[in-house]
């Protein structure tokens, strides 16, 4: 009787075994074939051809439109709307006003606006020719080209150049507006000074700094003061 055990047990050992083995083929053939599935999926993955560059019309040149003062802004959405209206898209390239930020100092406050700097011109890169000439002539609030009669005048490279980088230097460091007098009395707001008044000495337009003499222990000293350091004295 023990034998009979013994034996079936080795039978079922034997069995059991052999369903392991089963189980563990069975999942390699399975990885198998999901490795092979992936491969063949990656060997179809073609690689995306770059997008082209727009390319840019090598007969644009910049041409300035004379706007109503103030209504600037107003004459670019109009000649936008004017050109896509007329289909000249391919003719017209950025329109742009030449703005600057500028702070301000309201009740002794820093705010920034952005100001245009050239009032009146907007500024309209295109290939220009007859039928355009009159669409944009004819823009309401526009009152003409740059130029002698009917014969608009391109600007050059370096007065482009010289316009487009004084608007993108402005982004990063705003002019500050406010207006100093020699010899007008002013207060230091901040730094080693602050609350102490002085005279403006000297002005420093591109700086934006003003040398101020103030009185220390009895002495008129001169200090450099940044413009946004200093406050007038109502």
């Amino acid at each position: 009787m023990a034998e009979e055990l013994e034996q079936a047990g080795q039978a079922e050992q034997a069995e059991q075994a052999e369903r392991t083995e089963q189980v563990e083929q069975t999942e390699q053939v399975e990885q198998t074939e999901q490795t092979e599935q992936t491969e063949q999926a990656v060997e179809r993955e073609e690689p995306q051809a770059a997008q082209p560059l727009p390319v840019r019309n090598e007969n644009f040149r910049w041409y300035i439109l004379h706007a109503y003062s103030g209504f600037e802004r107003k004459v670019r959405e109009s000649i936008q709307s004017r050109v896509e209206a007329f289909g000249l898209g391919d003719r017209v390239g950025r329109v742009m006003i030449p703005t600057e930020q500028v702070t301000e100092i309201v009740n002794g406050k820093k705010r920034t606006v952005e100001r245009v700097f050239l009032p009146g011109y907007v500024l309209v890169e295109m290939e220009l020719d007859n039928n355009l000439w009159h669409v944009l002539k004819d823009t309401p609030k526009v009152t003409g080209f740059l130029g002698t009669g009917d014969k608009p005048v391109a600007l050059s490279e370096e007065e482009v150049s010289g316009i487009l980088f004084r608007s993108e230097t402005a982004k990063d460091k705003p002019r500050l507006k406010i207006k100093f007098e020699k010899n007008e009395q002013v207060r230091i707001t901040d730094g080693p000074f602050a609350n102490f008044n002085g005279v403006v000495d000297e002005i420093n337009e591109d700086r934006e700094t003003l040398k101020v003499m103030v009185t220390i222990f009895g002495r008129s000293t001169p200090v450099e003061m940044e413009f946004g350091k200093v406050e007038k004295i109502e």
